[in-house]
């Protein structure tokens, strides 16, 4: 049978995500699991660079991976582990280090963005973040890594690195390429549709959380930006309606002329009580689901210790063969 390709994807633990999120990756990687060797890490290294609650953090963790698992990610055929577990993250980092260029990472967008986001704690692991991404996708031999936009920058570097070492050194890391979704619609905020729904919003009435209760759901798409006249359509002149069709479309799999014809002649208020019932139905029993699995953290730390050991054999041989194609003295004890 011929072998599967590797297929790596990294999400930080910062905090609970979105319906955004939810459609953009998650709801695609129980499919993806048969159809590639998938590797999820938790990148709670990542999280560091800027400032964090450690007991918020640690949970965000398990919440994390228990909302993986409920949306059908099976730690038994996939690989689903804490970055920080895997001490060779970070070994590799150092050695690539040593191959990157200052001005690489002073150039990535998103160093700019988060440095004036963060201006009071600009710190180094906020640079090198690229680095420390470069080496969770190299040390994998992963052909596919999911990207968005904010993220191109930093596989271009990891592409860039990897033809670098094997250049220098020989071949040893697989140069990986972007994973484009079939399917992807970007989810834009119930307030500012011409903004993307973000965790981060400062109005929670902007964004549907994957922890929101039905009620919760129906009051937030109740209260959802429209646009003037009456007629539920998508076009660019309505972002508005559109991005409540798009979300329709995406939580129901009907396609959008079809949505379209469902609601004609519907009133916005009614419109937007049935969109946010079917994202109801949707998330009411992913969310059960996560908070029966969190409750039970013996077997989350099973998952995670599984997880690490599986990833930690993967990375030790391909850490093992970079230390000696560098020069480095190999461990005999």
């Amino acid at each position: 049978m011929e072998n599967k390709k590797t297929l790596f994807s990294a999400v930080q633990p910062s905090g609970i995500l979105t319906l955004g999120n939810y459609v953009g990756a998650i709801s695609n990687w129980k499919r993806l699991i048969e159809e590639y060797d998938c590797i999820y890490a938790l990148a709670d290294l990542h999280t560091l660079t800027v400032k964090q609650v450690p007991a918020e953090l640690r949970a965000h963790s398990y919440e994390l991976a228990a909302l993986y698992i409920s949306c059908g990610i099976d730690p038994e055929k996939c690989i689903l582990f804490c970055q920080s577990h895997v001490h060779e993250h970070a070994e590799l980092t150092w050695i690539l280090n040593t191959m990157t260029y200052p001005g690489e990472l002073q150039r990535m967008t998103q160093f700019k963005d988060k440095s004036k986001s963060h201006s009071d704690n600009v710190n180094m692991g906020l640079m090198d973040y690229p680095v420390l991404m470069a080496s969770d996708i190299l040390l994998y031999n992963a052909h596919l890594v999911p990207v968005g936009a904010d993220q191109k920058q930093h596989l271009e570097l990891t592409r860039d690195l990897a033809i670098r070492f094997n250049s220098r050194y020989s071949d040893t890391f697989v140069v990986p390429e972007p994973y484009i979704a079939k399917t992807g619609a970007k989810i834009m905020s119930l307030q500012d549709p011409e903004k993307k729904m973000s965790k981060s919003d400062a109005n929670v009435n902007a964004f549907i959380s994957m922890n929101d209760d039905r009620d919760t759901i129906i009051k937030k798409f109740k209260r959802a930006v429209t646009d003037s006249g009456n007629e539920i359509r998508a076009d660019e002149s309505k972002p508005g309606i559109t991005n409540l069709l798009t979300i329709y479309c995406c939580v129901t799999g009907k396609e959008l002329c079809d949505a379209e014809k469902e609601f004609d002649g519907v009133g916005y208020g009614n419109f937007k009580i049935a969109v946010g019932e079917a994202v109801a139905d949707l998330i009411e029993p992913v969310r059960c689901e996560k908070d029966r699995i969190l409750s039970d953290k013996s077997y989350l730390d099973k998952v995670f210790a599984d997880g690490a050991l599986r990833a930690e054999h993967i990375a030790r041989k391909t850490l093992s063969k970079v230390y000696r194609k560098v020069g480095l003295v190999e461990r005999k004890f």
